[in-house]
């Protein structure tokens, strides 16, 4: 996760028009909104293209936009969820006028509930991770976010494939402390 002044950093450059900086935000925060729209539609290719859908609406609305807190994610995330619920939609509208529509796994409801928890708990995330030191930030986001296997992250960032592994174990767990917190209160 990228720290907050690289957030307001990256935004401030992109809403001028920086298509560098915009793909930094992507690369930064693809992986949470692909899950926040996977978990409304259920199905990887919609969830792909929810995502990619947020993308090119955030890229139009950057020059608008007034920060409000630390992270982009939440503003993301409500992004995310108004184009999955368009999807879906879509996709039940089709199902609708199709005689052959065998699909039935597309939700009748989204949760109100269930996306608000869905924001907080990707803020408490993204807050987790802010508090994290440089060294295990660093290696969260090549391994968690972009997906670096532990041996490339670790050559990297000059240390050992240990340090990589054990240090992203810590994280992890911080992790699912803050996420079980968020379930518990």
């Amino acid at each position: 996760m990228p720290t907050s002044t690289e957030d307001r950093e990256w935004a401030a450059r992109a809403a001028s028009g920086d298509q560098d900086a915009f793909r930094e935000i992507y690369r930064a925060h693809v992986r949470p909104v692909y899950w926040i729209a996977h978990g409304i539609l259920g199905s990887a290719p919609d969830a792909e293209d929810v995502a990619q859908e947020t993308f090119v609406v955030a890229w139009r609305k950057l020059p608008g936009l007034e920060l409000a807190g630390d992270s982009l994610l939440p503003w993301l995330a409500t992004i995310c969820r108004f184009q999955a619920a368009n999807r879906l939609r879509i996709l039940r509208r089709d199902r609708a006028n199709t005689a052959d529509a065998l699909e039935e796994t597309i939700p009748d409801t989204i949760s109100v509930e269930d996306q608000v928890i869905s924001a907080a708990l990707a803020e408490r995330i993204a807050e987790e991770v802010g508090r994290l030191d440089e060294t295990d930030r660093r290696i969260f986001r090549l391994c968690a976010v972009e997906g670096y296997a532990y041996q490339v992250a670790a050559e990297e960032l000059g240390v050992s494939h240990a340090v990589v592994r054990n240090r992203l174990s810590r994280v992890r767990t911080r992790l699912r402390g803050a996420a079980q917190e968020m379930r518990d209160a």
